[in-house]
């Protein structure tokens, strides 16, 4: 077992580790810290909290979340095939259509289902 093609991995994980936690460090070392009331209080959209944090929460709020992920990462999917679709040919072109198609069937149902709709 030879270590040395094992060093631009280990190279990789400690440049990351250290891309990671070096402006954290260089933060906390040379930022300023003057806390006062107005900064340790808790914020919550501008105003002060009124209510539980535990009362009970709409369901909308994580529907809508969960399609934006949904049709957002539909974009993720994308931007390597156009970058790729000279190399992918045919079968590649209609393989993603057929997924923007299931994509497409997917919006209208739950358009027509009344998902997108804020009351």
């Amino acid at each position: 077992m030879d270590l040395a093609q094992y060093l631009p991995v280990l190279l990789f994980i400690l440049v990351g580790i250290g891309v990671g936690v070096a402006p954290q460090v260089l933060g906390h070392l040379i930022g300023p810290n003057r806390p006062d009331a107005e900064k340790n209080s808790p914020y919550e959209c501008g105003f002060e909290a009124f209510e539980d944090a535990r009362m009970q929460f709409d369901v909308r709020y994580y529907l809508v979340a969960i399609l934006f992920i949904l049709f957002d990462l539909e974009i993720a999917f994308l931007f390597p095939w156009a970058v790729a679709l000279k190399d992918v040919g045919a079968t590649g072109f209609w393989a993603v259509m057929m997924f923007l198609g299931i994509l497409v069937v997917g919006f209208i149902y739950e358009w027509k289902k009344g998902a997108l709709d804020w009351e």
